[in-house]
C-alpha cells in the first residue's frame, strides 16, 4: 500500500457506485481521508475503513451548504455526479434540459463554490470534475444535452483553474469513454435489443473494450496527489482510442 495522498482529505459525490465509488476505494488505499457521499445512502456500504460516508443531493443547494459547514475544509473535491440523457436536440424536453444542467453543471458549481473557500484558507486544493469525450472534444450521436453539459462542464473547470491559479487551487477535468457501470447497464437494458446495444457500446472504442471504473479512478489519484501539482485547467482522455 503507497501513501500518495496520506494527510489529504478527499469528499466525493455520487460515491455508491462506478467511477465515484471505484475512486474512493483508491483515494483510501492511497492513505487519504474520504468523505463518500451520495442521494442513495442504502448502497453507501461495503468501503474500507476509515471512509465515512453521508447522504448529499447534490441538486439541494441547502443540503451543500450544510455539509460545507459541518465537514470542514478538504484537499480534494471529486465530483462524479452526473446523469446521461439520449436523444438529439429535437427529443430533448425542457425539462430534460434543466435536469441535466442543475445535475451535469449546477451541482458542480455549487459544490465548488461551497468547498472552495476552505481550500483558499488552506492555500492549496485539487477540485477534479468527471467530464465525458462526448463534449466539446467529440460530438456523440443522440447525447445532445449530455454533451452540452459536459462541454459547459469543461469550461467551467478552465474558468475556475483560470481564477485560482495563483492561490494553490487546482481544476482539472477527467472525460472518459464509455465506462462499465451500473448506469451504463440500466441504459443498455432499456433497450430492446441488450445484446445489441452493448455491442454498439463497445464498437465505439477502438481498443474494443469499454473502460473500467478503476481506470479512470487511477487518474483521478493522480490529479488528487501532488505528483501532478504542475497540472491545472486540463481534459485527461481517458476513452480506448474513441477520439482518435
Amino acid at each position: 500500500m503507497s501513501n500518495r495522498l496520506a494527510g489529504k482529505t478527499a469528499l466525493v459525490t455520487a460515491a455508491a457506485q462506478g467511477i465515484g465509488r471505484a475512486s474512493v476505494e483508491k483515494f483510501a488505499a492511497e492513505g487519504a481521508k474520504v468523505i463518500a457521499t451520495d442521494i442513495n445512502l442504502a448502497k453507501l456500504e461495503g468501503f474500507p475503513a476509515g471512509v465515512v460516508t453521508r447522504r448529499l443531493d447534490v441538486m439541494n443547494a441547502d443540503e451543500i451548504a450544510r455539509a460545507a459547514a459541518e465537514i470542514g475544509a478538504v484537499d480534494v473535491l471529486l465530483n462524479c455526479a452526473g446523469v446521461v440523457h439520449g436523444g438529439s436536440v429535437l427529443e430533448c424536453s425542457e425539462e430534460d434540459f434543466d435536469f441535466a444542467v442543475t445535475l451535469n453543471m449546477r451541482g458542480a458549481y455549487r459544490m465548488i463554490k461551497a468547498f472552495l473557500p476552505g481550500m483558499l484558507q488552506k492555500g492549496q486544493g485539487s477540485i477534479i470534475n468527471i467530464a465525458s469525450v462526448a463534449s466539446s472534444i467529440k460530438g456523440v450521436p443522440n447525447r445532445f444535452i449530455y454533451g452540452t453539459t459536459k462541454a459547459g462542464l469543461i469550461g467551467l473547470t478552465k474558468a475556475v483553474a483560470a481564477d485560482f491559479i495563483g492561490k494553490g487551487i487546482r481544476c482539472n477535468a477527467v472525460c472518459p469513454g464509455t465506462v462499465q457501470t451500473p448506469s451504463l447497464d440500466e441504459r443498455i437494458n432499456a433497450n430492446p435489443d441488450a445484446e445489441a446495444a452493448r455491442k454498439a457500446f463497445i464498437a465505439r472504442q477502438p481498443m474494443g473494450r469499454l473502460g473500467r471504473p478503476e481506470e479512470i479512478a487511477d487518474i483521478c489519484v493522480y490529479l488528487a496527489s501532488d505528483e501532478s501539482a504542475f497540472t491545472t485547467g486540463t481534459e485527461f482522455i481517458i476513452d480506448g482510442g474513441m477520439t482518435l
